[in-house]
């Protein structure tokens, strides 16, 4: 046993990964977060200790490191006990910034498409046989339902999230750019600042390193790089491979059709043949809560239900556009949960004008995800899902059905009184909509 670890906030999918890893590393795990969840009950099972709720007492003067989430407050009573000892504390990005320092860093970015786009090139490093360990915001089937596989090669294979520039803590040998747009203006405020971040980011390759970008993204493509040196390998969907890629992927719409040309830019720096590449993509079959399809049966009655992470306009756009694509004669039901109040107000009129023309025949909108340690008093009084609907049903077309529900449980119970059978439903939203499925 190398030593003890403390996580707090153990239960998030970035630091749960990094739980992961150090169990894989023969450390003693333990770590705490407000609720259980099928993240931490996997932890136990792996062996982690598993607290719940918060306790300055479990925080013993042998354990060697704690790692915070993000979303951890100052005032947290382990953080402030951990302190008191002396403990070294480092955040989710400060560790996983260490690591990329250690190993050949892969690290996928951008506002959309990251989960998907580290997923996919996880799998074709596996499939080539150069065994990443891998570092991803959601859960993967193909490795046991985890966010996280420890791998023995010298390639480590990361999500690299944006937010309150959490990436510029890590030191990458591939970038892969998939696109930059207005979102988390609670902390960067505009755009001008995103992209300000961004451009940092992308400082942090060695002058042998790769930027993999989006071309058909303008906000990627406009962005000055410092490092003049720096080899950048662009990739768009006027590539004569995409009409391929979109033959074979399993999993829907045009956006993924462009993650997939990442990860097959991203094979060929590495020298991985075209076919491995195309084969994994070919077989793969989507991520957890990105477009998660199964098919259900309430009373007898049969539809297809979905599960989606999307929670930014521009996300829901492509999502319901592609579910259409995929299910053009059935009957499309969209139950959406608006994700942080900050988010909601300051992208009010892009969810609008998404809603207005989202080609769906019932929109159910259910009070927005407080996320806690990220929400703004004032805001919270000027935004509201029923704000969203008053607005929305004045402006969206009459064969449009658009509903407000003031709970979950009363979106589930809606489903099980009205659903005919036959239906599509795609619940959508990072919050906890994705009980919906199990209320149902």
């Amino acid at each position: 046993m190398k030593g003890k670890i403390y996580l707090i906030g153990i239960g998030g999918i970035g630091v749960s990964a990094l739980a992961r890893y150090y169990l894989a590393q023969g450390w003693q795990v333990m770590g705490s977060d407000l609720a259980p969840s099928e993240i931490t009950d996997a932890l136990k099972r792996q062996g982690a200790k598993i607290y719940l709720g918060e306790k300055p007492q479990r925080i013993k003067r042998d354990i060697q490191k704690v790692i915070i989430s993000p979303a951890v407050s100052e005032a947290n009573p382990e953080l402030q006990q951990a302190k008191k000892y002396g403990i070294p504390i480092l955040s989710y990005p400060q560790v996983l910034g260490e690591l990329t320092k250690k190993y050949f860093t892969i690290a996928i970015s951008g506002t959309h498409g990251k989960s998907t786009t580290t997923a996919m090139i996880a799998l074709v490093l596996v499939e080539a046989g150069l065994d990443p360990t891998v570092i991803v915001g959601t859960k993967l089937r193909e490795f046991g339902d985890s966010n996280f596989r420890h791998g023995k090669s010298e390639y480590l294979v990361i999500e690299a999230d944006e937010y309150k520039d959490s990436f510029l803590n890590y030191w990458p040998k591939i970038i892969i750019l998939t696109s930059i747009d207005r979102d988390h203006l609670d902390y960067f405020k505009n755009l001008k600042n995103i992209k300000k971040s961004f451009r940092e980011f992308i400082s942090h390759l060695p002058p042998t390193g790769w930027l993999v970008r989006n071309r058909d993204d303008k906000n990627v493509l406009k962005l000055k790089v410092k490092n003049q040196k720096l080899k950048i390998k662009d990739y768009s969907l006027k590539q004569r491979e995409a009409k391929k890629i979109k033959e074979i992927l399993q999993i829907p719409g045009i956006h993924n059709v462009s993650n997939s040309l990442a990860v097959l830019t991203v094979g060929r720096i590495l020298k991985i043949p075209d076919k491995i590449s195309l084969k994994t993509l070919s077989k793969f079959k989507g991520t957890w809560r990105r477009f998660d399809a199964e098919e259900k049966r309430i009373k007898g009655k049969k539809f297809t239900y979905i599960s989606d992470y999307g929670h930014h306009p521009k996300e829901v756009e492509v999502t319901l556009k592609a579910t259409r694509e995929k299910f053009p004669d059935r009957q499309i039901w969209c139950v959406y949960q608006p994700h942080q109040y900050q988010r909601t107000f300051f992208l009010f009129d892009d969810f609008i004008k998404v809603f207005r023309k989202a080609p769906v025949d019932k929109l159910i909108l259910i009070p927005i995800y407080d996320v806690a340690g990220r929400e703004d008093k004032e805001i919270k009084k000027k935004v509201s899902s029923f704000k969203l609907f008053q607005k929305l049903k004045r402006k969206v077309r009459k064969n449009k059905e658009i509903l407000y529900l003031s709970s979950l449980e009363k979106a589930a119970d809606y489903l099980k009184k009205n659903l005919q059978g036959g239906e599509v439903v795609i619940a959508m939203g990072a919050g906890d909509i994705y009980n919906l499925g199990t209320l149902i």
